[in-house]
């Protein structure tokens, strides 16, 4: 096996600050690991237990019918009543659950007990049109406190939440209201972002207009510009939360563990949408030890997941985790950039953020605006750092490390999916980090990097990530569609997970995603991982974001072409061209050295940060873009 080179960041270890370590929640790492998979039923048991149930399981896992799991079957629960409901005898119901700030500086802040009255009135409002248990309710609003409360009232009456990130566009929206068969949708007059109203409702009205399945929308009043109410289907949040049917005391309705909490699409490579589906208490207990673990929440934190709801990170770490842990969250409207690129670091000083969990996207983009914007504010009250949604670059590590987090905050850097409901690959507060790697699976975790055929390849080889073993997070199947379900995740190796990237493990056992297996590119034979390629141009200090793509090439089979964004002050050129060019090849070897490099000012991105390359690609190739739906712009 070819040894990583001497300043590799497989050999770069950044080792947690002790009083980091002598305040974690887990003190020693292995033991526990090891335990959790040779016994997971007990593992997970005990960790239901920090949680209260209605009636216990019969049993911690049924695994009589795979790949259609099934955690704690026999309980009654409501993933509500562990976030709000029982925190209310205790001294947290007077607590800051959720503080929130608005792109133009509005604030409000909730207690348990507040928002748990908003939960109960809202709750009240959906059981009032009907809303039952099992039914479907969609909910596409801005970043407001008004998404956390819709959410947590459907699932309190037993409903199904199917939430739309509110940036997509009218045809998206129809198709997940069609799929999900929703007869409610909630949604607002619009939302800020960058300084403008974006219309969800006109959005919203076309999307109805295209299905046949909603008979009645609830409208929150964010933005005040005037939109078209239609009489008898269009109703005002505001005006229902004040009716006498908004009580604020409501029933929680008890669940079984395997009844489904929600449904989240996500974009499939061809074909609808998948509609992911969660259950009450697999995901509860998976989501709360997760948070508890890798963020070391405490009861004093202030805890920022830089999201959005209407993702999976939003809904495990903005609005369920955080709740079922007595967590204060932080949550903001807008942009990371608007009006200043120091609006994140003002907020942070402001509110005393302890904890920050962002992605790559958003560390690079700021990064991009020099040090100067962070270090003009006192940073001093974070603790911890975090990433998602992609692998970040280790030039990206070390500027968020050094730069936000003083070279005094570890970096939880976490890969999971939509699909696996919380934190599958990730360090713990004592880990030794290594920038650009996940580190090690959490427990109960049986990771693996295999080949074609399913046998584990020799450390540093790249391959196929699978996980071994069912996990309580685990999606249960996709919405009404079985069969694919089975096909896109157990098709490939029968009884492992096949999560759909690709992967290598170094010689100390740490894990580096390097991206889809669709984003790799194969120049003369070799593979290279499309994220390592930009890796490398992040490096340069010139460059503040790169995609790269492979084009078909006569010689080589493919070739790799690079879009750049530069950082502030330095200008594009034909020299600078070939230096980056030239960087590459020496950080990589000369088989990644791009045939070509394109400056831009912008990126295809979809809403959750990721760089959308099949859209260079088809652009570069004049083919057609197929669905950009989730395009940021």
């Amino acid at each position: 096996m070819e040894q990583p080179a001497i300043n590799s960041p497989e050999n770069d270890f950044y080792y947690p600050p002790p009083d980091v370590v002598s305040m974690a929640h887990i003190k020693e790492y292995e033991a526990l690991y090891r335990r959790s998979l040779e016994d997971p039923q007990s593992f997970w048991g005990e960790r239901a237990e920090e949680l209260e149930w209605f009636q216990k399981w019969d049993q911690v896992l049924d695994d009589s019918n795979p790949p259609f799991y099934k955690w704690f079957p026999g309980a009654k629960t409501n993933i509500v009543y562990n976030a709000l409901d029982r925190h209310l005898k205790t001294w947290r119901k007077n607590k800051l659950a959720l503080i929130w700030e608005g792109e133009p500086g509005d604030v409000r802040t909730f207690s348990y007990y507040s928002l748990n009255r908003e939960v109960c009135k809202f709750a009240n409002v959906l059981r009032s049109m009907g809303v039952r248990k099992g039914d479907t309710v969609t909910i596409y609003l801005p970043r407001i406190p008004e998404q956390v409360i819709a959410m947590l009232a459907a699932a309190k009456v037993g409903a199904i939440h199917s939430v739309v990130y509110g940036g997509f566009s009218v045809e998206s929206l129809a198709e997940r209201i069609q799929d999900a068969q929703s007869r409610i949708l909630i949604t607002a007059d619009g939302g800020w972002l960058r300084g403008k109203v974006v219309g969800l409702k006109d959005i919203a009205d076309e999307a109805i207009a295209r299905q046949a399945t909603i008979e009645n929308v609830i409208v929150v009043k964010r933005t005040g510009q005037d939109i078209y109410m239609e009489a008898g289907r269009d109703y005002w949040y505001h005006d229902l939360m004040s009716l006498p049917i908004s009580s604020t005391s409501c029933f929680t309705e008890p669940m079984d563990a395997e009844d489904p909490l929600f449904i989240l699409y996500t974009s499939g490579t061809t074909g609808r949408p998948k509609g992911i589906l969660h259950t009450h208490g697999g995901y509860m207990v998976f989501t709360y030890t997760t948070l508890k673990y890798v963020f070391d929440i405490k009861d004093e934190d202030r805890w920022w997941c830089a999201a959005d709801p209407g993702w999976i990170t939003g809904h495990s770490y903005i609005v369920y985790a955080p709740l079922l842990n007595g967590a204060t969250s932080f949550m903001y409207e807008g942009a990371p950039n608007h009006p200043y690129p120091n609006r994140w670091w003002r907020m942070v000083e402001n509110y005393g953020i302890t904890i920050l969990y962002t992605a790559p996207t958003a560390i690079r983009g700021l990064m991009r605006f020099g040090d100067a914007w962070a270090k003009r504010h006192d940073l001093s009250s974070l603790r911890l750092l975090g990433s998602v949604g992609e692998p970040i670059n280790p030039e990206a590590w070390r500027w968020y490390y050094s730069v936000i987090g003083k070279d005094n905050c570890p970096i939880m850097d976490t890969w999971w999916q939509t699909e696996t409901g919380g934190f599958m690959i990730t360090p713990l507060p004592i880990t030794p980090l290594k920038p650009g790697s996940a580190t090690r699976p959490f427990f109960g975790i049986d990771v693996d990097v295999v080949n074609e055929d399913g046998h584990p390849v020799a450390a540093g080889e790249e391959g196929y990530l699978v996980i071994k073993k069912p996990w309580p997070g685990m999606l249960r199947t996709l919405y009404r569609d079985p069969d694919r379900y089975r096909e896109q995740y157990w098709g490939k190796f029968g009884d492992m997970y096949q999560t759909g990237d690709s992967a290598r493990k170094d010689q100390d056992g740490y894990v580096w995603v390097i991206g889809r297996m669709d984003d790799v590119i194969k120049v003369s034979g070799y593979r290279l991982g499309t994220a390592e390629v930009e890796s490398a141009l992040v490096s340069h200090p010139a460059v503040a974001e790169a995609a790269a793509i492979g084009l078909p090439h006569e010689i080589k089979g493919n070739a790799i072409h690079a879009f750049v964004i530069l950082r502030a002050g330095r200008e594009q050129s034909d020299k600078l061209a070939e230096e980056l060019r030239n960087h590459v090849a020496h950080e990589m070897g000369p088989i990644a050295k791009p045939e070509d490099v394109t400056f831009v000012d912008s990126l295809p991105k979809t809403r959750s940060g990721k760089i959308m390359r099949r859209v260079l690609k088809a652009r570069a190739l004049g083919q057609p873009v197929g669905d950009i739906s989730t395009l940021e712009e």
